[in-house]
């Protein structure tokens, strides 16, 4: 029988200055981003976590749902307010603190596929959701760069949904997509750790982008995506070629097949063999 996230212990566990030190837990939500966002509008500190142990209306990017059944994955979005010189590097710096987690608690090598899908072993593992709010009150998603100009940015939720402890074999329509530590571990993987991990490695990695120290290079060492063919799509557009390198903003270029490129700022990547 699953168990529901144990507050108590994941508050022993955590080692972070900030992040994660003001939890907003529900055991049922619609969308943790709702809970994030409601939050921060009233002035939730940066640092700010919503986690709940089930969402009936989870969403990842390009529109699509995510799955988070009760008490077996881990559905959480952390409130910032970042300097708009580091806004670009969210996208970075997410699914970098996910892999570190993982390998941390599982033992698992983690990939990203373009911009931010954690992978092991070629399924997702776990996907990120960025979501900005300026002061002029526009809302926008985020892919591999900020959809807004950086300066005005009022606050970023920072949404992440990993498969932990949920058979994906029991989903037709997601079990030759996607892993869990279950599946690759043959048993049951510790959330509450999980989480404490991933709040670390974000809030490490954070605090040296704030300090100058950019997180590009690592995130572009862990991106499968590069070398390969792919198709890109984005609204009002798309492209296919050989994904070549990600700029210093994240955006990805593309070697089309009469020898031009074009730049992916956000949109969806689909790898080709």
């Amino acid at each position: 029988m699953p168990a529901p996230f144990d507050l108590t212990r994941f508050h022993s566990l955590l080692r972070t200055r900030a992040f994660g030190r003001n939890l907003i837990f529900e055991p049922t939500v619609g969308s943790t981003m709702d809970v994030a966002r409601d939050a921060a509008h009233r002035g939730a500190p940066e640092g700010t976590v919503a986690v709940a142990d089930e969402q009936t209306a989870g969403r990842g990017r390009m529109g699509r749902s995510w799955l988070t059944l009760r008490a077996v994955n881990l559905a959480s979005t952390m409130v910032l307010r970042p300097p708009s010189n580091v806004l670009h590097q969210v996208a970075m710096i997410t699914p970098l603190a996910i892999c570190h987690a993982v390998e941390d608690v599982a033992s698992l090598r983690c990939d990203i596929k373009w911009p931010n899908d954690v992978q092991v072993g070629g399924k997702k593992l776990a996907g990120v959701l960025i979501e900005t709010e300026a002061t002029i009150g526009d809302d926008a998603e985020s892919g591999g760069r900020a959809a807004l100009p950086a300066e005005s940015v009022e606050f970023a939720l920072v949404g992440a949904g990993i498969n932990v402890n949920f058979n994906p074999n029991e989903f037709p329509e997601v079990r030759d997509i996607a892993t869990s530590l279950l599946a690759e571990l043959g048993r049951q993987a510790d959330r509450e750790a999980l989480l404490a991990a991933y709040l670390a490695h974000f809030e490490r990695l954070y605090d040296a982008a704030k300090a100058g120290a950019p997180a590009r290079a690592a995130w572009r060492e862990r991106l499968v995506t590069l070398g390969r063919r792919v198709h890109a799509a984005w609204p009002g557009g798309e492209a296919s070629g050989v994904a070549e390198d990600v700029d210093e903003g994240g955006s990805l270029i593309v070697r089309t097949a009469d020898g031009g490129t074009v730049t992916v700022d956000a949109g969806d990547v689909t790898l080709r063999e």
